[in-house]
């Protein structure tokens, strides 16, 4: 077998009804087949005498059927399957349940090797429903206590035996049936170079197939499961190396470092940055005056003050007589964005002008201000005042805005601005686009910011930006993100961006109190919760969904489909814990709710009367993990938190505590289960996100902390994102690959799987 692209349908026992459940698990050729790796193994490889099994293990039995019949129970609807297989030093009773075929396989006398679970009932041990398989020895081996019997052949019952990811219809034990007879017929060649192999000790890509599937021993399948997570994150590494040099290659606006105007800037500030905060300000100021597109991440703790950083590289933009694009997740971040961008504007240079006026400090003007703009899908403002969308977009294409905040709105639904029409804009010299809380927004968006032909961004010297485009640059690209990822592993999934760190938090916040509200504890925090609004303070209650019991309920037709079954059951649990709180905790409190299902007029009502202190509380999704910025705001309690990572939790406690007042995060807990709580611990003891990142990492595994799921990135892959020292090596591999062979032309294996690669991973 060299031809992997082969449809698995071409293969034997391969069934038309059998080919959309193997879809199901991304298995549609031979090459998807063999890497559908196994998720672990059970261990077989001891064959035990029968009088030596025990209740509760998982056993390998060898021996002869000696009686087998079974029997229908009518009034259950079911048939029982009974017999009796013995070896030399005994005899066991074997059961299965609907398959009564098996009495017509396993005849007397049949010779058969049993895997799985030793029960007890009052007439003594017995097995229940194992997998069987037919062996061919003779008779004396079977009863003789000295010897072995042959199972080389055996797939299922012998040995470490691979257990797979499954769906309905598709069992381990049909794969195994499927890839067996694959493995000894493979005729591979290896993309990885051989002297890569040997520098670290890899089997080549046919023993490391046979390895992973059916493993000797536990150790060779270890190996064999590294190499090929080597090998993915390799491709991985060079594929954000090959970006990266692509990016490099591009032509972008160079903004000249103006250490007069930004320290001026500085010093005006209401507050004092830390130091990871001038250190990241430099880092972005010294990539902006480059004549290739910046591609960096800022990453931080929740309240860190990663806006501030980004303001600062526009407002020197601004005054360079460019052009920057905010982007946010959601309308309320948004607007609250352009709140603080306002209030430090207007700070630094009076009341807001018409928006014809010149900008202070620019070249070749005179005046005083920066304009800035508010677009969503709801909305458009200039300088704080409403405006139609179409004289905004007419007002930054003339470059009349400096500064731009805005959602999705600014592009079209399909990642991009059409080329004509009411939803197209463009922009006049648009240098900076700052994307904050990045993996909010899909990668064909991300994309559309940085495309200068699906942006329509005109950097020419001429006023009249009706003309053709000419002069194109690509505008530097800055995401933020407020989930903090070890610098190691942020290296490997945004390998083509350079990462700025802050960690430290802002001087004179007070460190938020958590603690962990079991059942009982509950009225006593209600109390409390009335005793902080009694003082005047504010509390948000967030929810998760509620599980649907009846899986029949649950919609994964598509993704479509999916999301809105997820929002149903969002809006559910609101609804219903807002009016327990309304009716039943706190009828005298002023008690709202914010879900997805609003219209975001309505969501932004609400934010501002909670803002301006129309209500007490506020019930909410997951919405308000991301940017809200409610300084009244003093508790945060999290209903059944059990339910969210440790990284999310932390992200809801980083809502609270940004102003004078004291802050708790109550985190209402619905077990006594003390590992659930031991988890829970961890936020209770530490304030630091990195921390909690690493720890809830651990807990859930990288694939589900990074909530790359669907990214395309294989599992084992997916797996290594926690393995530093296999990174590491990966991307030494990678640089010095590209190195010596950019185009990778002498390695043609390699370079074919890279495009394949290409293709089908990201990073949301």
């Amino acid at each position: 077998m060299d031809d992997l692209s082969l449809s698995v349908e071409k293969l034997r026992n391969v069934g038309p009804r059998n080919i959309s459940k193997l879809n199901k698990l991304g298995i549609k050729t031979v090459k998807d087949l063999l890497r559908h790796f196994p998720v672990r193994y059970e261990d077989y490889t001891e064959i035990i005498p029968i009088n030596q099994a025990e209740p509760g293990q998982k056993v390998n039995i060898q021996g002869e059927v000696m009686q087998i019949s079974s029997r229908r129970i009518f009034p259950r609807r079911m048939s029982v399957t009974n017999a009796i297989v013995s070896d030399s030093s005994g005899a066991i009773k074997v059961v299965w349940f609907n398959q009564p075929y098996i009495e017509n396989q396993l005849i007397e006398g049949t010779l058969v090797s049993l895997a799985g679970k030793v029960s007890l009932n009052k007439h003594g041990v017995y097995l229940s429903s194992p997998v069987y398989e037919k062996i061919s020895s003779s008779f004396d081996s079977i009863h003789s206590p000295q010897s072995e019997i042959q199972n080389s052949g055996l797939k299922h019952t012998s040995g470490l035996v691979p257990i797979y990811s499954e769906t309905e219809g598709v069992t381990s034990k049909y794969l195994r049936f499927l890839i067996k007879p694959l493995i000894g017929n493979l005729e591979l060649e290896d993309p990885l170079p051989s002297s890569m192999l040997s520098k670290y000790n890899f089997p080549d890509i046919l023993k490391a197939m046979a390895s992973i599937h059916f493993p000797s021993d536990l150790q060779s399948a270890e190996i064999a499961k590294e190499r090929f997570a080597f090998e993915d994150l390799l491709l991985f590494q060079i594929k954000a190396l090959v970006e990266r040099r692509r990016v490099n290659q591009l032509k972008s606006v160079s903004v000249p470092f103006n250490q007069e105007l930004v320290q001026e800037f500085i010093t005006q500030l209401p507050f004092e940055l830390t130091t990871d905060q001038k250190i990241a300000t430099w880092e972005i100021l010294k990539d902006i005056q480059k004549n290739y597109p910046m591609n960096r991440l800022l990453e931080g703790d929740v309240g860190s003050g990663k806006t501030v950083v980004a303001l600062i590289t526009a407002y020197q933009i601004a005054h360079s007589g460019h052009q920057t694009v905010f982007m946010a997740p959601t309308e309320v971040l948004a607007r609250q964005h352009y709140k603080t961008v306002t209030s430090l504007f207007s700070a630094k240079g009076g009341p807001q002008p018409e928006a014809d006026q010149p900008l202070a400090g620019a070249k070749n003007s005179g005046g005083k201000f920066i304009h800035t703009a508010l677009l969503t899908g709801s909305e458009a403002k200039l300088d704080n005042q409403l405006i139609t969308k179409k004289t905004l977009k007419e007002k930054i294409a003339s470059g009349q805005v400096q500064i731009i905040i805005g959602t999705h709105a600014i592009i079209s639904a399909k990642g991009g601005p059409a080329s004509s029409g009411q939803n197209s804009i463009s922009f006049d010299k648009l240098a900076l686009v700052v994307i904050d809380e990045q993996h909010r927004f899909g990668i064909h968006q991300r994309k559309a910011l940085l495309n200068n032909s699906e942006l329509q961004i005109t950097n020419s010297e001429s006023e009249n930006t009706q003309s053709e485009i000419r002069n194109t640059l690509i505008p530097h690209l800055l995401s933020m993100t407020a989930t903090p990822i070890p610098r190691t592993l942020a290296l490997t999934i945004y390998g083509d961006l350079d990462i700025s760190l802050i960690k430290e938090k802002p001087k004179n916040r007070q460190k938020i109190i958590t603690k962990i509200i079991g059942p009982k504890e509950r009225k006593e925090a209600y109390q409390f919760v009335r005793s902080e609004v009694k003082k005047g303070r504010q509390v948000f209650v967030v929810c998760p969904r509620i599980e649907i019991s009846d899986p029949k309920k649950e919609i994964k037709v598509d993704d479509k489909r999916l999301k809105m079954n997820i929002l149903w059951q969002e809006v559910k649990a609101v609804e219903e814990e807002y009016r327990k709180l309304s009716e039943e905790v706190f009828p005298d409190l002023k008690v709202v709710m914010l879900h997805g299902k609003l219209k975001p007029k309505d969501k932004n009502e609400i934010m501002d009367k909670f803002k301006n202190g129309e209500y007490d509380i506020v019930v909410s999704t997951s919405v308000i993990e991301v940017g809200v910025d409610i300084p009244n705001a003093s508790i945060m309690m999290i209903e059944s938190a059990e339910r969210f990572g440790l990284a999310q939790l932390h992200q809801f406690r980083g809502r609270v505590g940004r102003d004078i007042h004291q802050s708790y995060c109550l985190l209402l807990s619905s077990t006594t289960e003390k590992s659930v709580n031991q988890r829970l611990k961890a936020l209770v003891e530490c304030d630091d996100g990195f921390d909690l990142a690493e720890k809830d990492m651990k807990i859930r595994g990288p694939g589900e902390f990074f909530g790359v799921k669907q990214s395309g990135l294989p599992d084992l892959a997916m797996a290594s994102l926690a393995n530093v020292d296999l990174i590491k090596k990966a991307r030494a591999e990678a640089r010095l690959l590209l190195k010596e062979d950019p185009s990778l032309k002498n390695y043609p294996l390699l370079k074919e799987r890279l495009d394949s690669f290409q293709r089908l991973t990201h990073f949301e």
